[in-house]
């Protein structure tokens, strides 16, 4: 079993940065694609990022693409959002995910962290 815990999120004000982390339990983190979903109050959950443990393919959905960024440490077992340029839109729960296979973190993935608040000021 892997278990999945976020932290960093806080209060923001727009144009300011947070950087999200995510634990990981297991000695096969090295080997699992990871990614990061979102959801606001009353909308669907949305894709936000996925690097692959392979060759290190990185995906980034088109309203953060440019401003937010995924990265790992494998000796920590720790995988990272760190987000720039924040706005008010970005606000929302944050979850860490985990998978098996790149497809599965951005489709399906296999484990979930409990979330972590971001909130964007005006």
């Amino acid at each position: 079993q892997v278990q999945l815990v976020e932290s960093g999120g806080g209060l923001v004000q727009a144009g300011g940065s947070l950087r999200l982390s995510c634990a990981a339990s297991g000695r096969t983190f090295s080997r699992m694609s990871m990614g990061w979903f979102r959801q606001a109050p009353g909308k669907e959950r949305e894709f936000v990022a996925a690097k692959s443990w392979g060759d290190g393919t990185t995906a980034y959905a088109d309203a953060v693409k440019g401003r937010f960024a995924i990265s790992r440490d494998n000796a920590k077992n720790t995988m990272y959002l760190q987000m720039n340029s924040l706005k008010p839109e970005d606000t929302a729960v944050y979850y860490c995910c985990a998978a098996d296979s790149y497809p599965a973190v951005r489709g399906s993935p296999d484990y979930w962290g409990q979330g972590t608040q971001v909130t964007v000021s005006s």
